[in-house]
């Protein structure tokens, strides 16, 4: 219950904190959520992760971005993060995706080339 309590807590203010930073020059909602949810901290910022064990979001496929947020939110993927953090997208997971889709990929930048359409 504890647990519950703080991850609330700590989703408003990196609501909070996300909605304040972000320019209200041509934001679109899949940034601000992906923004406002912290998605970023792992991702990087628009999907671009410098860590190799977060993947590139990044150019990749919206509908492939999609599929990986329900099959978190569902639990047929495991992660103890993912699993978390996807069910806080829910309603948004396609504006999110078709945000990292937009984005342009650093040439090379695939960090888990088991996954399909990785470049």
């Amino acid at each position: 219950m504890i647990k519950k309590l703080l991850l609330v807590l700590l989703f408003g203010v990196v609501v909070l904190f996300s909605l304040n930073s972000l320019s209200e020059e041509s934001v679109s909602e899949g940034e601000i959520m992906f923004e406002a949810l912290g998605c970023w901290g792992c991702h990087g910022r628009g999907g671009l992760s410098t860590d190799e064990r977060y993947p590139v979001l990044a150019g990749r496929d919206a509908d492939w971005i999609v599929q990986q947020l329900e099959d978190f939110q569902s639990g047929e993927l495991v992660s103890p993060m993912m699993n978390v953090m996807a069910p806080m997208a829910e309603g948004f997971e396609r504006v999110i995706a078709e945000y990292l889709a937009s984005q342009e990929p650093p040439e090379g930048s695939c960090h888990n080339p088991e996954v399909s359409n990785c470049q």
